[in-house]
């Protein structure tokens, strides 16, 4: 059992790869399904997800920290899918979440541009000119998305455990590759490691909770016991701790917390 994360650029074929890695390995494949599972999780109209990812990313300075709130619901969101294991996920950088677990392969598709515009005349039927500008357009948006909301750049091949050029083959030779690495030991689920995603699940779903209470907030979990710690103003401490404490408690997988409130002036990164 494993996780498989693919990264890919617009018309790269990794959409189809994925699904064909998911059909042989018989897991379940994922991608946009984890914008309306935020959205229903923290009841945040889904097309305000929408639009976050498909315009640029100054759209979420329009709500308070909203870099930060759309993080951590989306980060919340995916790692619930994540900690049931058996998934191939492709879409908005989820191996930045799950960087330090052992039993992700996190992959990387990519393909030549030639291929790309051909695919996107294909399907779109634009002239060639078009087609170059709005695949160019997309990668920098989508390495703007990366930086902005991650610091890390997608194109960074050191991010991956596998680097896929498919210029010289099919989508299903690419899926055999995967596949193969997918059944690696060092990819089989322990229990250490789903200790460690179960436990990353628990803190984001806390983490993106709170924040409506407190933007300034941070969370881990151990095995059911959460530690919190968040910043407010000095004249609200009791108050904040004693509403972010009974929240917490009322999430499903808790069991003990472990509160930390800290003058805003205090509080650092």
């Amino acid at each position: 059992m494993a996780i498989i994360t693919i990264s890919r650029g617009s018309y790269s074929r990794g959409k189809e790869v994925a699904e064909r890695v998911a059909k042989k390995l018989g897991y379940d494949c994922i991608s946009r399904d984890i914008l309306l599972d935020a959205s229903e999780m923290f009841k945040i109209p889904e097309i305000k997800l929408i639009r976050a990812i498909e315009n640029s990313p100054s759209i979420l300075d329009r709500f308070h920290n909203g870099k930060e709130r759309y993080v951590a619901y989306i980060q919340a969101a995916l790692l619930r899918y994540f900690k049931e294991d058996n998934i191939v996920y492709h879409g908005l950088a989820g191996h930045f979440f799950v960087k330090d677990i052992a039993h992700v392969l996190k992959v990387r598709i990519i393909a030549d541009m030639e291929e790309r515009v051909r695919l996107e005349i294909e399907r779109e039927n634009v002239s060639e000119e078009k087609a170059v500008k709005t695949i160019i357009k997309d990668d920098e948006q989508r390495r703007k998305w990366s930086l902005f909301l991650y610091g890390i750049d997608t194109w960074e091949s050191s991010l991956y455990d596998l680097v896929i050029n498919i210029k010289n083959m099919n989508a299903e030779d690419a899926a055999d590759i995967i596949c193969n690495a997918a059944s690696l030991d060092r990819f089989k689920t322990s229990g250490e490691s789903q200790k460690r995603i179960e436990d990353l699940a628990l803190a984001a779903e806390v983490k993106a909770t709170l924040m409506d209470l407190s933007p300034y907030v941070e969370a881990s979990a151990d095995n059911g016991t959460v530690f919190i710690r968040a910043k407010t103003h000095e004249h609200g401490k009791a108050d904040i701790e004693f509403r972010l404490k009974k929240i917490a408690e009322s999430i499903k997988g808790v069991k003990e917390v472990n509160i930390r409130v800290l003058p805003v002036t205090h509080f650092t990164d």
